[in-house]
Protein backbone atom coordinates (compact mmCIF):
# COMPACT_ATOMS: atom_id res chain seq x y z
CA UNK A 1 0.00 0.00 0.00
CA UNK A 2 1.30 3.42 -0.96
CA UNK A 3 1.02 6.55 1.19
CA UNK A 4 -0.04 10.00 -0.07
CA UNK A 5 0.70 13.02 2.15
CA UNK A 6 -1.72 15.95 2.06
CA UNK A 7 1.08 18.33 3.13
CA UNK A 8 -1.02 20.89 4.96
CA UNK A 9 -4.14 20.66 2.81
CA UNK A 10 -7.40 19.36 4.33
CA UNK A 11 -8.27 17.22 1.28
CA UNK A 12 -7.54 16.38 -2.35
CA UNK A 13 -10.04 15.75 -5.14
CA UNK A 14 -10.25 12.10 -6.18
CA UNK A 15 -9.45 12.78 -9.83
CA UNK A 16 -6.37 14.80 -8.82
CA UNK A 17 -5.14 12.03 -6.51
CA UNK A 18 -5.28 9.48 -9.32
CA UNK A 19 -3.19 11.79 -11.53
CA UNK A 20 -0.63 12.59 -8.82
CA UNK A 21 -0.21 8.90 -8.00
CA UNK A 22 0.60 8.28 -11.67
CA UNK A 23 -2.24 5.78 -12.03
CA UNK A 24 -3.68 7.68 -15.01
CA UNK A 25 -2.14 9.92 -17.65
CA UNK A 26 -4.73 12.68 -17.60
CA UNK A 27 -7.62 14.20 -15.72
CA UNK A 28 -9.96 12.98 -18.45
CA UNK A 29 -8.75 9.40 -17.97
CA UNK A 30 -9.22 9.71 -14.20
CA UNK A 31 -12.75 11.06 -14.59
CA UNK A 32 -13.65 8.28 -17.03
CA UNK A 33 -12.47 5.53 -14.66
CA UNK A 34 -14.32 7.11 -11.76
CA UNK A 35 -17.53 7.42 -13.81
CA UNK A 36 -17.25 3.76 -14.84
CA UNK A 37 -17.15 2.70 -11.17
CA UNK A 38 -13.56 1.47 -11.31
CA UNK A 39 -12.40 3.43 -8.23
CA UNK A 40 -13.15 2.62 -4.61
CA UNK A 41 -12.85 4.83 -1.55
CA UNK A 42 -12.75 2.96 1.75
CA UNK A 43 -13.98 -0.18 -0.02
CA UNK A 44 -17.02 1.46 -1.65
CA UNK A 45 -17.37 2.38 -5.33
CA UNK A 46 -17.08 6.15 -5.72
CA UNK A 47 -18.47 7.83 -8.84
CA UNK A 48 -18.07 11.49 -7.83
CA UNK A 49 -15.09 12.84 -9.75
CA UNK A 50 -14.44 15.63 -7.30
CA UNK A 51 -15.05 13.59 -4.15
CA UNK A 52 -12.95 15.09 -1.36
CA UNK A 53 -10.37 12.58 -0.16
CA UNK A 54 -9.05 13.36 3.29
CA UNK A 55 -6.86 11.89 6.04
CA UNK A 56 -7.13 8.11 6.50
CA UNK A 57 -9.19 7.50 3.34
CA UNK A 58 -8.04 4.48 1.34
CA UNK A 59 -8.35 4.68 -2.45
CA UNK A 60 -8.05 1.67 -4.74
CA UNK A 61 -7.95 1.29 -8.51
CA UNK A 62 -7.32 -2.19 -9.95
CA UNK A 63 -4.20 -3.46 -8.11
CA UNK A 64 -3.22 0.01 -6.85
CA UNK A 65 -3.97 1.11 -3.30
CA UNK A 66 -3.09 4.31 -1.44
CA UNK A 67 -3.84 5.60 2.05
CA UNK A 68 -4.02 9.35 2.59
CA UNK A 69 -2.10 10.85 5.52
CA UNK A 70 -1.47 14.39 6.75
Amino acid sequence: MEIFHLEGHPYIKLCDLLKLQGWVESGAAAKALIAQGEVKVDGEVETRKRCKISKNNIVTLANNCVIVKE
